[in-house]
């Protein structure tokens, strides 16, 4: 049930996002859905009463996550789908499993393989397929084009912030707490920029925005959340991540029936490769945890040198 409801949640969130477009700039539009998310978050975290005290370096560390995870990541993602198919948005979305691949092993000094490699061209090649029509058209003023690079920023963006709150868990920052704190400052970041470049604060009372703000700050960004560590808890970090090799496709699916999103060879060819390539990143985290079971489970039989060698 939990995996149901984060595939259907994050796949739809991005045509949502749709709905967030129009007679309000995306920088506002941003600022209203983390701050909403945020108030409702912490007035959770209350409700629990959970630990809120912290540092002011931890703070810090939140503020930066919230950054790149809640701020300036999901402005760029507004604006590139006034440029391209929300379902498109979200196959770029998954080369985010790519790039945190090499963040990792860039910042975290993870170790890459040649397994990594090989799935990370698989979903460069993905993309190449699904964006064939905008790729053989390329120009640098050309609407899609700035939306597909648009987009590519965005996804980087996130992936840095998946590797700032890898380093907070790792120094002992709770998930939900800082997750809550870190949309709180990301709102704050937005608010400022959009009053310091002059942005319009209008409020659209229409059902279709409301409702989709509504949508996007209790379901995209609180709900599946939720959901997401439940499975987490469930069955592993390694087997809850499949979720985000099928949201994309859920995406481009809802896509096809509300914005006629056409399918071509390409793009089923694409949309496979770019899954074939992420389940291999998997299937090597996978095998990598196996591996480590089993030699926990085996009696030393040889000398701990060789053991840990």
């Amino acid at each position: 049930m939990f995996y149901v409801m984060t595939i259907l949640i994050w796949g739809s969130t991005w045509l949502a996002i749709t709905f967030q477009l129009g007679r309000i700039d995306p920088m506002v539009s941003v600022t209203y859905r983390f701050s909403l998310a945020a108030v409702l978050l912490l007035l959770w975290c209350a409700v629990r009463r959970l630990p809120m005290r912290f540092t002011w370096k931890e703070h810090l560390a939140m503020a930066t996550q919230g950054v790149f995870l809640f701020a300036l990541n999901y402005w760029l993602f507004y604006l590139a789908e006034l440029h391209i198919a929300s379902g498109l948005a979200a196959v770029i979305f998954s080369t985010v499993m790519v790039m945190n691949v090499v963040n990792g092993a860039v910042f975290l000094k993870s170790p890459v393989d040649a397994r990594v490699v090989a799935g990370g061209a698989l979903g460069l090649v993905g993309i190449g397929l699904v964006f064939r029509p905008e790729l053989t058209s390329f120009h640098f003023g050309d609407s899609g084009a700035k939306g597909l690079l648009l987009c590519f920023a965005a996804t980087y963006l996130a992936s840095i912030g998946n590797i700032l709150s890898a380093r907070n868990q790792k120094a002992g920052l709770p998930v939900v707490q800082t997750n809550a704190f870190g949309m709180l400052y990301g709102a704050l970041i937005m608010l400022g920029l959009s009053a310091l470049l002059g942005r319009s604060f209008a409020f659209e009372m229409s059902t279709a925005y409301v409702g989709s703000l509504v949508y996007l700050a209790v379901f995209g960004s609180i709900v599946a959340f939720g959901c997401y560590l439940s499975l987490i808890g469930r069955i592993g970090a390694d087997r809850a991540a499949y979720a985000t090799l099928v949201f994309p496709v859920v995406a481009l699916v809802i896509s096809t029936i509300w914005e006629g999103y056409r399918w071509s060879g390409y793009a089923f060819s694409g949309v496979a490769l770019i899954l074939l390539g992420n389940l291999l990143l998997l299937n090597r985290k996978e095998e990598k945890k196996t591996c480590q079971a089993g030699r926990a489970a085996t009696p030393p039989t040889t000398s701990p040198d060789t053991l840990t060698a």
